[in-house]
């Protein structure tokens, strides 16, 4: 058992917009991790102003998992892009599919009010949610 402050996987920084990946600890039973990043920040490609947003990342680990620094680290990365809510949202869903190809993700975009104006966006896979991917 690891006792309190003790340090048994080291952990280097991670690069900043690099997810460190982790092996999954828990294979042996389906979890759901929830996230939430309260301050992300990318810029509007229209007014070039800050448009403020919380993530909220919902997924379900198959056999690895992300380190929740390397992730803070990689959302900062949009605070100098110009990028629409649905392009910010769904790079976000593409970089930790890819990283851990989790059984279900879920990543929301909700966007502080600018003119009057509220948006939220939601990317998703898996099987929880294969009844609302749009079909090609």
């Amino acid at each position: 058992m690891k006792k309190h402050g003790e340090d048994y996987r080291k952990i280097e920084v991670p690069v900043q917009g690099e997810l460190t990946i982790l092996k999954n600890p828990v294979v042996s039973r389906t979890y759901t991790v929830e996230i939430e990043a309260l301050e992300f920040t990318c810029l509007c490609p229209m007014t070039g102003q800050p448009d403020y947003a919380v993530i909220l990342i919902h997924y379900c680990p198959k056999d690895s998992i992300f380190e929740l620094k390397s992730l803070k680290l990689y959302l900062q990365t949009f605070r100098q892009m110009s990028l629409t809510h649905e392009e910010a949202v769904n790079a976000i869903f593409d970089k930790i599919e890819k990283a851990v190809q989790p059984l279900h993700l879920e990543v929301r975009g909700q966007f502080s009010i600018r003119g009057g104006i509220r948006t939220s966006v939601t990317a998703r896979s898996g099987s929880d949610f294969s009844s609302s991917r749009r079909e090609n």
